[in-house]
């Protein structure tokens, strides 16, 4: 059974690496910014509670999983269920690069376009990572890591 959360900064390779992981495992996956967002609306949130609710039907309905976001109190939410973490933690550079060959996220964007408009926000919230101090924030990602006592990962190139 593998019960695998990968978190960190936007661009750091989370889906990447849920990608290879789900693969090679073949389980399911979740992208936690298809519960955190309303459907086809760019950066409207939809409830902690909605959210929350939907994280746990998917932990519920699947033995195995991979699930992978930035967002603190849902990745609290899931570590008590996990087998193992993965905290991504390439640098800030990296990240940015990332963002720069991002490829297109049909799950999240309607078009190319419209993924293109979210890009000079979503490169300055990345070089805002270790400044942040809510739940997208380094601050935030360090403490569930350093905090978990079971199978861990920090990948940081």
């Amino acid at each position: 059974m593998h019960r695998i959360l990968i978190f960190g900064n936007s661009g750091s390779g989370k889906s990447t690496l849920a990608n290879r992981l789900g693969k090679d495992f073949r389980i399911p996956i979740l992208d936690l910014d298809t519960i955190v967002w309303e459907p086809n609306q760019i950066a409207i949130r939809r409830t902690q509670k909605d959210s929350a609710k939907d994280l746990q039907d998917f932990i519920e309905n699947n033995i195995s999983w991979i699930i992978e976001g930035c967002y603190s109190t849902l990745i609290e939410a899931a570590i008590q269920f996990s087998t193992e973490i993965y905290f991504l933690n390439p640098g800030i550079s990296k990240c940015l690069e990332n963002n720069r060959n991002r490829p297109w996220e049909p799950h999240k964007f309607k078009s190319t376009e419209e993924q293109a408009q979210t890009f000079e926000f979503l490169q300055n919230w990345i070089q805002q990572y270790e400044e942040r101090s809510d739940e997208f924030g380094y601050s935030s990602h360090r403490s569930i890591f350093n905090q978990y006592n079971g199978r861990k990962h920090e990948i940081i190139a």
